[in-house]
């Protein structure tokens, strides 16, 4: 099992920043591919972003190429996602996700946080 639990949400106007954290617990957080996703009100949740074991490679959603970065200690077992020039559309419940393998939707992973909100006001 793997539990993991974000922080970092909150409510910044737009153009501003936030930080995501999510602290992982149980098995070996090394092993696995950390994912970010996010769900607006009415809407499926969507792949933000993801990064592999080591952390060299990346992947982002279109919507948050140049905006975002995901980066990852796996020494703290955190997994960060650092958004800048926030839009009122990223709005959303903000959750980090677990894989064995890469993927870019949800079903692909394995563990899930309880969510973080971010608010962006326009």
């Amino acid at each position: 099992q793997v539990q993991l639990v974000e922080s970092g949400g909150g409510l910044v106007q737009a153009g501003g920043s936030l930080r995501l954290s999510c602290l992982t617990s149980g098995r070996t957080f090394s092993r696995y591919i950390m994912g970010w996703f996010r769900q607006a009100p009415g809407k499926e949740r969507e792949f933000v972003a993801r990064i592999d074991w080591s952390g060299s490679t990346t992947a982002y959603a279109d919507s948050v190429k140049g905006r975002f970065t995901i980066s990852r200690d796996n020494a703290k077992n955190t997994v960060y996602l650092q958004m800048n020039s926030l839009k009122a559309e990223d709005t959303a419940v903000y959750y980090c996700a677990a894989a064995s393998y890469l993927s870019d939707y949800p079903s692909g992973y394995d563990y899930w946080g309880q969510g973080t909100q971010v608010i962006v006001s326009s």
